[in-house]
């Protein structure tokens, strides 16, 4: 089986419960299903009344290697006094293996989601962000996590969309040219900047953020990888340019209590969304022979999603020729 066409229908409750079972875990609660596609995460309450979050990953995602790269960084990080969401090892290990299925174990969090467009709270990320890429940059490089690059997030991507069977003919030529455009641009972009790549969270945004009261915690670190700070930062940011512009200058006055950063890597920010626009309809196609898939993204394969989408990354050429966000307005 590959990874492409991969589905969760033997992962069945009492396959999961049989998994816990087998380190020692028994819920007293039923499995409730969390909000995500790429792995299964279930919370429950165990019988000592515990709260706890089992995430089984998805078979062929990530290697072994990998997957213990990310719970030792996690693991490092935590110990520093980084706030985040750390797995729970059990006789000295982290990473469990039942029936073919890889899974961890975390203790859950009672928090709330981060309200973006909270200052206050932006701030205090900022503050979180600054303290985690410090103790990150003192770290060696990740020797089997995914690097962020050209051909990870562009052109792998580009190639597996051009085969796909899912895009209308009437708007195939036209996307593709937009694509291969705006990846051209973007992979120059990115490739003539210079930076320091450094072990980052990588999907840093507003979701993967817990507010515990006005303490931020990180969750999620499966797709940690080297790369620039800003990526870790980029993602925090919406609205008009104002407003983040005022986001922008928030986070990185809390950032630069800990941790001093590269502002000219301001000027990746397009190519990185660039990056996450292509990688993201790619995910979708790839994913596409799983059942959660078209039931989650019924409109993927709509002409008026392909339409949007032209129109997006034809916006994306115009954004990435623009001067890059500051942190102070433009007059």
């Amino acid at each position: 089986m590959t990874d492409s066409n991969f589905s969760y229908l033997s992962l069945t409750p009492e396959l999961q419960l049989d998994a816990l079972a087998s380190i020692g875990i028994y819920p007293e609660t039923g499995l409730m299903q969390l909000n995500s596609y790429e792995n299964r995460v279930s919370l429950f309450t165990d019988e000592n009344r515990i709260r706890y979050v089992v995430k089984f990953y998805r078979p062929k995602r990530w290697s072994e290697a990998q997957l213990l790269e990310d719970h030792s960084f996690s693991l490092a990080l935590k110990e520093q006094g980084n706030c985040l969401s750390a797995p729970v090892s059990i006789e000295g290990k982290t990473l469990f293996l039942f029936e073919g299925y890889y899974f961890a174990l975390f203790k859950s969090l009672s928090a709330r989601s981060l309200e973006g467009d909270n200052l206050d709270h932006l701030y205090e990320v900022g503050v979180t962000l600054g303290k985690l890429h410090r103790s990150s940059s003192e770290q060696s490089n990740f020797t089997s996590r995914e690097i962020l690059d050209v051909d990870t997030l562009l052109t792998q991507p580009i190639k597996q969309l051009k085969q796909s069977e899912l895009i209308p003919a009437m708007i195939r030529d036209d996307l593709f040219i937009a694509l291969d455009n705006v990846a051209q641009q973007a992979a120059d972009l990115y490739e003539k900047q210079s930076f320091n790549a450094i072990r980052l969270h990588g999907d840093c945004h507003a979701s993967n953020i817990l507010m515990d009261n006005d303490t931020p915690y990180l969750v999620d670190f499966d797709d940690c990888k080297m790369g620039p700070a800003v990526q870790d930062i980029w993602m925090l940011l919406s609205g008009t340019t104002q407003e983040k512009q005022l986001q922008l200058s928030t986070v990185l006055e809390g950032y630069e209590q800990e941790f001093s950063f590269n502002a000219t890597e301001l000027a990746l920010i397009e190519p990185l969304r660039s990056m996450r626009i292509i990688h993201y309809v790619s995910w979708i196609n790839k994913r596409w022979s799983d059942p959660a898939f078209p039931l989650n993204f019924p409109w993927f394969t709509t002409d008026q999603y392909w339409q949007e989408l032209l129109q997006s990354l034809q916006q994306q050429i115009i954004n990435m020729q623009a001067p890059s966000l500051s942190t102070q307005p433009a007059y």
